[in-house]
């Protein structure tokens, strides 16, 4: 997922982990099969950097599927607070 928000976003590493760990900190996940086995890294990179658009929509990742969704439209999700513990990589 960090990889994916690295590339697709152009962001760091330790922005991207931060952004992860704020956005899905206080998800219950169980072990398999759960919630994250059902969708690929990209789906859950863009619900970690993008809000939802208008119609409750977010980017899958996918060209075909995201194809109604203007993403200059979709507002970024601000950064966590730098100091917060979901920050656990040094920023490059």
């Amino acid at each position: 997922m960090a990889s994916e928000m690295v590339g697709r976003f152009g962001i760091s590493r330790a922005e991207a982990v931060a952004r992860i760990n704020e956005r899905y900190q206080s998800l219950d996940i169980e072990p398999y099969p759960d919630l994250m086995c059902h969708e690929d890294p990209e789906f859950w990179a863009h619900g970690a950097y993008y809000y939802p658009d208008e119609r409750d929509r977010l980017p899958a990742g996918d060209v075909h599927a995201d194809a109604a969704i203007d993403f200059t439209r979709l507002r970024v999700r601000p950064l966590p607070p730098q100091g917060s513990p979901v920050w656990t990589l040094r920023p490059d």
